[in-house]
């Protein structure tokens, strides 16, 4: 007897919804298959499974993971689950339009009135279905989630009545796993689908704008009447939709809200956190379907609009404490034209470069165009992972990142990114976004010296590096300026200064530091000194192999607080060279490029599946 394949189900989006469907399902007997575009949190559930407590307290271990729904094709799925917030649902559909087959069939998980017509839009009306939770969670870490309530039953039902068998066997799945669910007619599922919205609708966007929990908000007296009334509009608005209510539903309503936790609804932690909230599908729709009848819903209007305006505000960089200064710090400093609003920024698609270097982390921002809107830059430490983090979480927060790439020393180390790239591509697709066609680069950094070549098509031909010492590299300037008691910020003007031509004899910092002693007791000045350590590094350099007739560039921290270099390098290799505007973000910035570069081909690869399929 042949054995029975069991019912394949993709979950998209790991927030505590779709990580309580994906286990329960994985229950059930399913073969679930998750998709989550954190590359950590999809590392960690990879190897460490999904974990449910409080209410419900279970794991399971997962052996589909992916990052790109793309790559879900062969897993040929049964169902899909959109378990994702309405702001990213439109782009998923997009992508998962490649994965269509005649027994696939989409399932909308997300809150609010008409969230499947985004569904519908790429999967069509027979295959799309319409899933109500009465579950909800937190998530406590990468692949954990708190299960806070449920209150049984889920309804699932197909939003034409053509499908009713699949949302039938969805809804077996999930009573058999523990999480009761009715499969309900067109109807009946829409009749509870607005339930829901007028519930969620009454205390997540209050909870939002007030900071108030679910428990307090409802353990108020003031606010309690302001819920109530809420709950009264969409009532109103609902019977208007021929959608009847039993006469004590507004009692249900305060009911069921009082068993909320002392913590914040979905949509609250969004907007404390400047993320795009789902306010359109919920106070919105109402609104949207009380202009319609001519019905004022006052107070769902100005719950929308106050939500909208505290997004828009960038109201994370007001949130009061330590985190929220520590933000609005990050991003006043490194935000490159002070005049763009915090709304423009996030509303803006961007992509992020990380420079991990020996001595600086640089973090670089550019919108589709390559316009930068943000550099930061802090020490790298590795004792000093939580500034790193800060500085990804106030990014992170305040632009709408599609896609990041990391490079440099530690790029192998650091999972928070798309890609990982090498500094020498790095540094050319930088420099050759603004200067196209054959060059030379030359990159002093903390550690190393490079000299790259690249052809006319902006390909890396060849690069050079200096060897494994530290002779000549940012570190080497620093111990020996410390010890000729020169502050960086004066030498190169100091040297500027000299006319000296001795260099120092030894590259070792041990041996230069004690000539360096020599020169001091010598009597010799620090201008002398400072152009006489120059002098030593542009030899260094030009030992290097630079090809002649085409335009040369400079890059690198160093070069930004050692302009003098240029000169004695120019000498040198009699030769122009030009110092790129900030060159110690331009490794970080050809980062951002390639992350652009790779969203692009990833969208243009997309399109061409989905044509194909078609």
């Amino acid at each position: 007897m042949k054995e029975i394949e069991p019912i394949r189900v993709l979950v998209i989006g790991l927030g505590p919804v779709g990580m309580i469907l994906s286990v329960k399902l994985k229950e059930a007997g399913c073969r679930v298959a998750v998709c989550e575009a954190s590359r950590t949190k999809a590392e960690k559930i990879k190897s460490e499974g999904i974990v449910l407590e409080n209410v419900l307290n279970t794991s399971a271990q997962f052996d589909d993971v992916f990052m790109r729904i793309e790559d879900a094709k062969d897993f040929d799925a049964d169902y899909i689950l959109f378990a994702l917030k309405t702001t990213h649902t439109p782009g998923a559909v997009k992508q998962a339009e490649s994965l269509i087959t005649p027994k696939l069939m989409a399932v909308s998980v997300q809150n609010g009135i008409d969230t499947e017509q985004m569904l519908v839009a790429g999967f069509g009306e027979n295959k799309t279905l319409r899933m109500v939770v009465n579950f909800a969670g937190n998530s406590i870490s990468h692949n954990t989630a708190r299960v806070t309530f449920f209150t049984p039953p889920n309804y699932v039902g197909s939003i034409n009545d053509t499908s009713k068998d699949k949302a039938e066997g969805l809804a077996n799945l999930l009573t058999k796993s523990g999480l009761e669910t009715h499969e309900v007619g067109s109807f009946e599922l829409m009749k509870r689908t607005w339930e829901k919205t007028i519930l969620n609708s009454a205390l997540s966007p209050l909870c939002g704008v007030s900071r108030l929990t679910m428990a307090e908000a409802m353990a108020d007296r003031d606010t309690l009447e302001l819920i109530e009334q809420v709950i009264e509009e969409g009532i109103e608005v609902a019977r208007a939709e021929k959608i009847v209510f039993p006469d004590d539903f507004l009692r249900q309503c305060i009911r069921y809200l009082k068993k909320g936790g002392d913590h914040f609804p979905s949509l609250a932690v969004d907007l404390i956190n400047n993320r795009p909230t789902e306010i359109d599908y919920l106070n919105g729709k109402i609104v949207e379907y009380g202009r319609k009848h001519y019905i004022r819903t006052t107070l769902n209007l100005t719950l929308a609009n106050l939500v909208k305006a505290m997004t828009n505000k960038n109201i994370l960089l007001r949130v009061p404490g330590a985190a929220g200064d520590a933000n609005r710090k990050i991003i006043e400093k490194g935000i490159a034209d002070k005049n763009i609003l915090p709304a423009q920024l996030k509303n803006t698609p961007a992509y992020l470069g990380i420079d991990l270097g020996s001595a600086y982390t640089k973090f670089t921002v550019i919108d589709e165009k390559g316009h930068v809107l943000f550099r930061y830059f802090l020490p790298t430490l590795s004792s000093d992972k939580q500034s790193r983090d800060q500085v990804m979480q106030a990014i992170a927060s305040s632009f709408n990142i599609q896609y990041s790439c990391a490079t440099g020393y530690g790029r192998k180390h650091f999972t928070q990114t798309d890609i990982v790239k090498t500094e020498i591509n790095c540094a050319a697709a930088g420099v050759s976004y603004y200067h196209s066609g054959e060059k030379n680069i030359i990159d002093i950094g903390g550690e190393d010296i490079k000299v790259i070549r690249c052809d006319a098509d902006n390909n890396v031909m060849n690069f050079y590096m200096n060897d494994k010492c530290a002779a000549g590299t940012g570190s080497f300037l620093s111990e020996i300026a410390e010890r000729a008691h020169i502050n960086i910020s004066e030498m190169s003007g100091l040297a500027s200064l000299s006319d000296y031509d001795k260099e120092l004899n030894s590259f070792c910092t041990v041996f230069a530091k004690t000539e360096i002693m020599n020169w001091i007791f010598d009597g010799m000045s620090l201008q002398d000194i400072a152009r006489g350590i120059y002098i030593s590094i542009a030899n260094k350099v030009a030992k290097m192999r630079l090809d002649s007739g085409i335009p040369t560039y400079m890059i690198g921290g160093v070069i930004a607080h050692h302009p003098y270099l240029k000169i004695l390098l120019a000498e040198k290799f009699n030769k122009e060279i030009e110092v790129m505007d900030n060159p110690q973000f331009m490794v970080s910035f050809g980062a951002s490029i390639m992350a652009l570069q790779a969203f692009q081909k990833k969208h243009a690869q997309s399109q061409y599946n989905t044509q194909q399929t078609t």
